[in-house]
């Protein structure tokens, strides 16, 4: 059946087609990280301290986009689990920093290889140059929708 008229072709949508990208990429990340005992915010959490030691619980659950509610369960497991560990006191304000552990480390390694084994697949059908437009394109696609245009 065509659709005529000033619908949405969802063939040729943008949208459409990037949310049915960001739909495989949740599913074929979480298959490689169920295995590991991970899940995609698990594994986020510890890439986002990786990255920037100390962040508090609100600006992980910002990173991670889930509630601050949300994060403090998840980092109380992962210092449980000793992944991660946190101050017991602030040292200013009330905003508890988090630091991975070597074990946190170990695990982010192990899951990072998997999920960057998932981004080469979904990028195997195209070139070194057609990846880096693909990233560009898509950075700037994220600044203009939240207002940074170009």
């Amino acid at each position: 059946m065509s659709q005529d008229g000033p619908g949405i072709h969802l063939e040729t949508s943008v949208g459409y087609l990037l949310k049915e990208a960001s739909s495989a990429l949740r599913a074929a990340m979480e298959a490689v990280l169920r295995p590991l005992g991970m899940t995609i915010t698990h594994y986020s959490c510890l890439e986002l301290l990786a990255q920037r030691p100390g962040l508090s619980n609100s600006e992980l659950a910002r990173g991670t986009f889930v509630t601050r509610q949300s994060m403090n369960v998840l980092l109380q497991t992962l210092e449980r689990d000793g992944l991660v560990t946190r101050a017991e006191q602030a040292a200013t304000g009330r905003a508890l920093p988090t630091e991975l552990t070597d074990a946190g480390r170990r695990q982010l390694a192990t899951a990072s290889a998997a999920v960057r084994g998932v981004e080469d697949r979904m990028k195997s059908g195209m070139d070194r140059a057609e990846q880096a437009a693909f990233a560009d394109l898509l950075g700037r696609s994220v600044a203009s929708l939240r207002g940074g245009g170009v």
